[in-house]
């Protein structure tokens, strides 16, 4: 697996995983409108829309932000995204860094790879530390960020009474493997 920059030659992979995930929410993948992903054109203008976040925020309320996929052998496998600076709502909820895995490719250590794979990245940026959250009940995801050597720092509630952990990572440290 390797990180990629979104390109629109993923267009048909992406279109596969948009049916595993059902609907539902993919953390890290910057999914606005849905919609827009039905036709190869509107994918396109996607595509073009990330890599521009880079610079530019994707509006009010947003930050700048790096997306990256993970892919192999020309295959989309799930999203990760870099935000650059934290606002409100991510130095509480969201963090740095979101991610999310296609279904059929889930338990692979992808997420793991995909979180190492961001650190340097992070680094170059400026970030000596980014944060890292997921939701509590998600220790999947607790186990990725603890594996990449997150620091607990404390739990937060939203208004929907959903319980986030909060991690601290730092962008040149070594991963601590961990095995559960």
């Amino acid at each position: 697996m390797q990180l990629e920059r979104p390109s629109e030659r993923l267009f048909r992979s992406f279109q596969q995983s948009m049916l595993e995930w059902e609907g539902e929410h993919q953390d890290g993948a910057g999914i606005l409108d849905a919609a827009l992903l039905a036709t190869e054109g509107g994918f396109a203008r996607w595509v073009m829309q990330l890599r521009a976040e880079e610079d530019v925020p994707a509006g009010e309320g947003f930050v700048t932000c790096s997306y990256y996929w993970m892919v192999e052998d020309d295959e989309y496998l799930g999203s990760i995204a870099l935000r650059h600076e934290l606002n409100d709502f991510l130095r509480r909820y969201g963090g740095h860094v979101g991610y999310g895995v296609r279904p059929s490719a889930r338990r692979r250590g992808l997420a793991t790879r995909a979180l190492r794979g961001v650190l340097p990245i992070a680094h170059h940026r400026g970030l000596e530390e980014v944060l890292v959250t997921c939701d509590a009940q998600n220790l999947g995801s607790r186990r990725v960020i603890e594996g990449n050597g997150g620091r607990f720092e404390n739990e937060v509630t939203d208004a929907a009474g959903r319980v986030f952990q909060r991690f601290w990572i730092s962008t040149d440290a070594e991963p601590v493997e961990q095995y559960r």
